[in-house]
């Protein structure tokens, strides 16, 4: 008898062609619950009330399907994180400070999308449109570390912004991992994770001897920051000239 109304609620699924969305939506129950790595295809199945076979009417594996929440978790978080950069308005500092608590909120949000998108073990590039919604989340960060990079003080050396973006991203996965999720078992914090991510990025930043402190008006932030690209170094000079520094010539 279980059977049957199984076999029935599957074929409504399917019919009404609200299958995939509803496997979909099953997964993301079970990961929030059990975690990337805690269900089989056959739960989804089962989660969504339809029959083993029914999921491979839309996905290949299970790995397909973690791979499709995964990508769709993705194309959320990149608008979060454009509407919270908002190219940068009204100044850098400020905007990116926005990107740093989008971060978290989304981490603490949508743990489920989180855990597909960073802790299923699946290769980013599984999928060519999983590996480009990705790159498109990415480049918001990437984006903002360029105009960060362009305030670092004239002569003073920087790493490429393509470091800074890695850097500040693996501090925000880092923060969002450890004390943004919500998880009880997490250990506690004498101060919120978004404070916590914020002074660790202004700590890295004054390190490398950016002007965090300098917040300009929106209308003279983009001549502020190129007033602020350093001048090119000169091939030999005398050892009074600019530093070389860790990561060579300032690009």
């Amino acid at each position: 008898m279980s059977w049957r109304k199984e076999e029935r609620r599957a074929e409504r699924g399917y019919h009404h062609g609200n299958l995939k969305e509803a496997l979909l939506q099953a997964a993301l129950g079970l990961i929030a619950e059990k975690g990337a790595a805690g269900f089989t295809f056959a739960d989804a199945a089962r989660m969504a009330g339809v029959s083993p076979a029914a999921p491979y009417r839309h996905f290949r594996d299970r790995d397909e399907l973690l791979s499709s929440i995964a990508q769709r978790g993705f194309e959320q978080f990149e608008a979060v994180l454009t509407e919270a950069w908002d190219d940068g308005r009204p100044d850098t500092v400020t905007a990116f400070e926005r990107v740093g608590k989008a971060y978290l909120a989304f981490a603490r949000n949508e743990p489920a999308f989180y855990s597909a998108m960073f802790e299923s073990g699946l290769p980013v590039d599984v999928s060519p449109a999983l590996m480009a919604a990705s790159e498109r989340a990415f480049g918001i960060i990437r984006a903002a570390a360029e105009r960060l990079a362009a305030l670092a003080p004239p002569g003073v050396p920087r790493p490429p912004a393509m470091m800074i973006a890695l850097h500040i991203w693996s501090m925000s996965h880092g923060v969002a991992s450890l004390f943004a999720r919500g998880d009880a078992a997490r250990r506690k914090l004498p101060m919120t994770a978004e404070d916590l991510l914020e002074a660790e990025v202004l700590i890295y930043l004054r390190g490398l001897g950016f002007l965090t402190d300098q917040r300009p008006s929106a209308q003279k932030d983009k001549a502020d920051q190129k007033a602020a690209e350093p001048p090119p170094i000169p091939p030999s000079g005398p050892p009074s000239g600019p530093p070389s520094g860790p990561w060579g010539t300032p690009k």
